[in-house]
C-alpha cells in the first residue's frame, strides 16, 4: 500500500494539467490537493458506477489522454514514447472492435462501464505494468506474426477488386455525362 500512495504522491508533484488544476483548487479552498484528488476520483468512481452517462465518460478517459500524450511523443525527439502510444492505440482498436459487436451483451452488466475504464487505465499505466504493452507481446504480436501474409494477401487481393471496381464506375460516369441526351 506504501508502493501506491508513493506513486499517488509522485504523480501530484508532477507539473500537468490535472496537477496544475488541483493545485489552483488548493490555494482557493485551503483544503491539501490529497484530499482535493481523492475526492475527485472517488466523485468520479461513483459516477461511473452509477452515473447516467458512464459510457462517454468511459470513452472520454480511454481518448483524449492518450490523444494528448500521442502527440507529445509525436513531438518527442524519442522513439520509445511513440511505440509506447502506438501499442496502446493497436489494444485500444482491437478492443474498441470487439466491444462493438459484444456491447449489447456486455452494457446490461453492473458495472461493466467502470470495468471497461479500468481495463483502458490499465493499459495506459507507464512502466512494467503497462497493460497495452502486455497484451500486445503475450496475445496480439504472436497472432499478427502467425496469420499477417494471409491478411496482406487478403487485402490486396480487396484493394485490386475495389480498384477495378472503382475504374468500372468512373468509366461509366464518364461515358454518360459525355454522350449526348436523346430527345423523346
Amino acid at each position: 500500500m506504501d508502493g501506491l500512495r508513493q506513486r499517488f504522491e509522485h504523480f501530484l508533484e508532477q507539473r500537468n494539467l490535472a496537477t496544475e488544476a488541483l493545485r489552483a483548487l488548493e490555494a482557493k479552498t485551503g483544503v491539501d490537493k490529497r484530499y482535493l484528488a481523492t475526492g475527485a476520483a472517488t466523485l468520479l468512481s461513483l459516477y461511473l458506477l452509477f452515473g447516467f452517462g458512464a459510457s462517454l465518460l468511459c470513452n472520454i478517459i480511454g481518448f483524449v489522454y492518450p490523444a494528448y500524450a500521442s502527440i507529445k511523443a509525436i513531438e518527442s525527439p524519442s522513439k520509445e514514447d511513440d511505440t509506447v502510444w502506438l501499442t496502446y492505440w493497436v489494444v485500444y482498436g482491437l478492443f474498441g472492435l470487439a466491444e462493438f459487436f459484444s456491447d449489447l451483451l456486455l452494457s446490461w452488466f453492473p458495472f461493466y462501464y467502470a470495468g471497461k475504464c479500468a481495463f483502458l487505465l490499465f493499459c495506459m499505466v507507464p512502466g512494467p505494468w503497462n497493460g497495452a504493452h502486455m497484451l500486445y507481446h503475450r496475445a496480439i504480436r504472436p497472432l499478427f506474426l502467425k496469420h499477417h501474409e494471409a491478411v496482406d494477401s487478403v487485402v490486396r487481393d480487396l484493394g485490386g477488386r475495389a480498384l477495378d471496381v472503382a475504374v468500372g464506375i468512373t468509366r461509366d460516369a464518364q461515358a454518360s455525362v459525355t454522350q449526348p441526351q436523346k430527345d423523346k
